[in-house]
Order: structure tokens, then C-alpha cells, then sequence
């Protein structure tokens, strides 16, 4: 395995002892940087990431150990391991000192190359197997926000398939699932189910009188009434084409239904959004047509669908701005 990036410092006072270790590490095919004092040292180690230090002990200005100090009490240093090197500070107390200062081994002088190659060997070692695993970790972190990214993008693309891009609520195909979702539910539940079917009276009325433009704007209005005339988390509001709306309302039995349908047409009409040309009334209104089941395997989500706009196209039968519910 390449070290070719792997940075080694060696700290010695004598020009002499930093050839004869460069030398000696010549066969590790690594990156030697050197200082002759411990400020060198510590400065070098602001510009360079090292896998390992050299150093030596007896140093004039700063010793060794006043180097290794200085390291573990920085955040970029305290990391780097320390093999310290010195040929007279052999006793235990000493030995016990390099230690506490984070040193993880000694070499004495003469160097014993032997020695010297295994023990900075174990070191580089940990150092590539060390920045293996980061690159992994970076690998990894990559992934996982390239996953995250598509997720959101997923979602996006999930949200714009089912949701009106006009109104902004649900649309059609939202309905469709959503619908065959709690048809199921109710059957398993044996729990009432309703759905209200909304039209806007005399919309093309209003398209031709007003524009387009003031037709969407109406459109997106009525919209966000209804949605803001349900609160349960469970109920959905849909386009469910033109200027036809759905709600869906779980566990509602037909009373229920009729009262929100009854709550939605008052607060549409109290929008007050002139309608000179309806023929019913000088501001928009809505007909309403509503359903109630506790369906069985023998029913038919169309035919129940059907049963609304029946009922709808009874409201409109009898003077629309007003609800009908089937029966």
C-alpha cells in the first residue's frame, strides 16, 4: 500500500541525527519534513497533517517534552502520535513523564534501524488504515446525501403527480387512490364513508364575463375555501376536473356529510366574489351533491361515486346554491 501522502516529522537541535533518520526511512516511500527546534516543529505542524513525530527529547529553548505539551493542547495536534527519541533520558521517571504527555513510544539512541523500521511501521500503518477509513466515511457521507437528494427529489416529483398545479390541492389522481384507500377501510371496518361533489355554478357564465385570468383566480379561491372548511386530518379536498371539486370524508356518516357540505356552500357564497351573469345570484355559488355508505364487497366505488353526482345534478335541478344528499 502507497504511503506516498503520508507525512512523517522529525524533530532534532543537530543537523546530523535528522539525516541519519531521513536515511533510515527512505524505505517507507514516505513524505520527510524536518525541524531543528520545537517552535520549527510546532509551526510545521499548522501547514501539514502528520502521521507520525519523531522527536527528540533534549533540545535547547524547547525540549521534547515541552513540544509534546504544546500538542495535546490543541485540537489539531493532540491526535499525532509521538515516538520520542533520546539517548540519556532513560530512567522511569522520565519514561513515565513522556507518557503522561501523550507519548506512545521511545527510541534510544543509537537508533537500532531494526527497531526503528518496525516500531514507525505499525504507525504508517494505522495512518493509511486511518485515512482509508476516512475517505470511506467521506464515500459514505456522499452517498448518503446524493440518496437524500433524490428522495427530495422523488418526493417532489410525487407531489407535483397528485397535486393540482393551479389550486394546489389534491388532484384527480390523488382522489382515485385516496377514495380506493378508505373503500377498503370501510369495508374492513364496517365504518360509514362519504364523499360531496361540488360544481361552481355557471363557471363558463363567469369565464366569459370575466377572463380566464379572473377564472383561475376564482378557481384557487373556491379551492381554499373548502379546504379551510374541513379540519380533520383524515378528509381530503380534490379537484376532481373543471370547476369541480371532491371531498372525501372517512367514518362520516350522512348528517356529517350534510353539514360540511352546508358549511362549504355558506362560506363559498360569503367569499362575495361578483357573478353578475348567474343567473341564480349576484355573487359565485356552488351546488353540492353528497353520498353516504358503509360499503360491502358487493358495492362499487364508481357506483357510489355515481350516487353523488346524482345527487349533485338534483341540486342543480333544483336551483343550485344548495345541497343535495342521495337517498
Amino acid at each position: 500500500m502507497s504511503n506516498d501522502n503520508v507525512n512523517i516529522l522529525i524533530v532534532d537541535d543537530r543537523p546530523e541525527n535528522l539525516l541519519v533518520l531521513e536515511g533510515l526511512l527512505e524505505d517507507f516511500n514516505c513524505n520527510i519534513v524536518k525541524a531543528t527546534s520545537g517552535n520549527e516543529a510546532l509551526g510545521l505542524m499548522l501547514g501539514y497533517e502528520f502521521a507520525l513525530v519523531l522527536l527528540d527529547i533534549q533540545m535547547p529553548e524547547m525540549d521534547g517534552f515541552e513540544v509534546a505539551e504544546f500538542m495535546r493542547g490543541s485540537e489539531r495536534t493532540r491526535h499525532i502520535p509521538i515516538i520520542f527519541v533520546t539517548a540519556i533520558y532513560k530512567e522511569q521517571k522520565y519514561m513515565f513523564k513522556g507518557y503522561e504527555l501523550g507519548a506512545l513510544d521511545y527510541l534510544f539512541k543509537p537508533i537500532e534501524p531494526i527497531i526503528l523500521k518496525s516500531k514507525v511501521s505499525v504507525f504508517l500503518e494505522l495512518a493509511t488504515q486511518s485515512k482509508l477509513l476516512r475517505e470511506k466515511a467521506d464515500q459514505l457521507e456522499q452517498k448518503l446525501r446524493e440518496v437524500l437528494e433524490l428522495q427530495e427529489a422523488n418526493g417532489e416529483l410525487l407531489s407535483l403527480s397528485t397535486m393540482d398545479g393551479l389550486t394546489g390541492v389534491p388532484n384527480r389522481r390523488k382522489f382515485d387512490e385516496y377514495i380506493g384507500e378508505n373503500w377498503k377501510i370501510a369495508i374492513r371496518e364496517k365504518t360509514f364513508l362519504s364523499v360531496v361533489l361540488i360544481d361552481i355554478d355557471y363557471f363558463k357564465a363567469y369565464n366569459d364575463t370575466y377572463g380566464h385570468i379572473k377564472g383561475d383566480e376564482c378557481l384557487i379561491s373556491v379551492a381554499k375555501t373548502i379546504a379551510a372548511s374541513i379540519n380533520r386530518p383524515g378528509d381530503l379536498v380534490a379537484r376532481y376536473g373543471g370547476e369541480e371539486f371532491v371531498v372525501v370524508l372517512p367514518r362520516t356518516d350522512q348528517e356529517g356529510a350534510n353539514k360540511i357540505a352546508e358549511t362549504i356552500r355558506t362560506n363559498v357564497e360569503a367569499l362575495h366574489i361578483a357573478h353578475k351573469n348567474s343567473k341564480i345570484h349576484p355573487h359565485l355559488t356552488i351546488s353540492l351533491g353528497v353520498a353516504t355508505i358503509i360499503p360491502s364487497i358487493l358495492d362499487s366505488v364508481e357506483l357510489f361515486i355515481g350516487l353523488a353526482d346524482q345527487a349533485l345534478y338534483e341540486a342543480k335541478e333544483n336551483g343550485r346554491n344548495q345541497v343535495s344528499v342521495y337517498s
